[in-house]
């Protein structure tokens, strides 16, 4: 298992773990942490992921039997990273994507909207972050299409992960949280605006994003979240930038920072317990908004909206949210694609920025578009 993260432009390698901790099942996930700790305690660095649905696991009345055939958790345990430039990819002369479809009709796509703008209004939650999924087939060389697409839309928390029988390419413009010893930083996303075609229209697209009233109250919506969730475990919480506009190749989007203080040995597992997954990726109330995520979507997220990082043996960590994220497997693979439904969402509007957040990967001339 190869994992290979360039955080901030600050490539980092991990190769050859001494053995893999993993898990497929939600009543395995408690004894998984008790591995990582002790792995921590031993020296070890770890390094991998946690899939979207690992946060079930942290609410007894969330948890359900079910078994994944995609790990819920699959961390590497190494003793130490190497600190390399990119690799090079090995020469292929063509990666292929064919067949890109939705896995969701835009008629279903429209009642799902819908039902969320009934919970809202009947008080269940305020926001639901819901997602489908790109599927596609893939012909040709995983760590070339990844160093590809970072090529032609660099974002600051790309990872690259091989596992051998799968391959997750992360370009992610989110993180999830960064340690350093007590102190602690999240920074949600939530708001999107496409960017404009000429510059002085890109300009004034930055303008009207920056302060767009419904994108700014999603964006602060969720960053309350993110500041009662580090707040059950932590001290000192403030969030020092709020509406933080970042540019991309296609779109523009929005984050705020939100940071505090924890004890620097806390369990590995209380800090996921508290945080995981990021409200940005559920919604709010996060409990509620995670029932009706299993409620109206058809498919497990898996890697999607999840985390991918490292931990150090003194605790200090990093983690990504994999949006943006491509996981390969047996010639096929599959992109989530999520946005944050409010009040007054439409399905229109939602379908079209979904669309805008695939364009990266449906745009490329491999592909040959998008099957609608």
């Amino acid at each position: 298992m190869d994992v290979f993260f360039q955080f901030e432009k600050k490539p980092l390698l991990f190769r050859n773990p001494k053995f893999v901790i993993s898990c497929y099942d939600p009543f395995l996930v408690d004894f998984c942490f008790q591995r990582i700790e002790q792995a921590l305690t031993a020296g070890y660095y770890l390094a991998g992921f946690f899939s979207y649905e690992t946060g079930y696991c942290f609410e007894e009345k969330l948890r359900t039997y079910k078994v994944s055939d995609f790990p819920l958790i699959y961390l590497g345990v190494y003793e130490s990273p190497i600190r390399v430039a990119t690799p090079a990819p090995r020469p292929f002369t063509n990666n292929n994507l064919t067949d890109l479809q939705l896995n969701i009709s835009y008629d279903i796509y429209a009642s799902h909207i819908q039902r969320i703008r009934k919970y809202i209004e009947e008080g269940d939650v305020y926001q639901i972050t819901y997602c489908i999924k790109l599927l596609f087939k893939f012909l040709g060389d995983p760590f070339l299409l990844y160093s590809t697409l970072l090529k032609e839309q660099p974002v600051p928390y790309p990872a690259y992960i091989d596992a051998g029988q799968f391959q997750i390419l992360s370009l992610s413009p989110e993180m999830f949280i960064k340690k350093t010893g007590a102190q602690v930083v999240t920074k949600p996303m939530k708001g999107t605006w496409p960017r404009g075609a000429t510059m002085l229209g890109d300009i004034a697209a930055h303008a009207r994003f920056r302060h767009d009233e419904k994108n700014r109250a999603e964006n602060v919506m969720i960053a309350d979240l993110l500041r009662n969730d580090l707040g059950r475990i932590g001290s000192a919480i403030n969030a020092p930038r709020l509406f933080e506009v970042s540019k991309y190749k296609t779109l523009y989007q929005m984050t705020s920072t939100v940071s505090g203080r924890v004890a620097k040995d806390i369990p590995i597992y209380e800090l996921f317990a508290s945080l995981f997954p990021s409200g940005s990726v559920t919604g709010a109330p996060k409990i509620r908004a995670m029932e009706i995520i299993r409620e109206l979507e058809n498919q497990e997220r898996r890697i999607y909206t999840g985390s991918i990082g490292y931990i150090t043996p003194g605790r200090d960590l990093f983690f990504n949210i994999p949006i943006r994220t491509l996981l390969l497997r047996d010639g096929t693979g599959e992109m989530g694609i999520g946005g944050g439904i409010v009040w007054d969402s439409t399905v229109q509007g939602e379908w079209a920025e979904g669309l805008l957040k695939a364009k990266f990967v449906t745009d490329m001339p491999s592909s040959g578009g998008i099957i609608l």
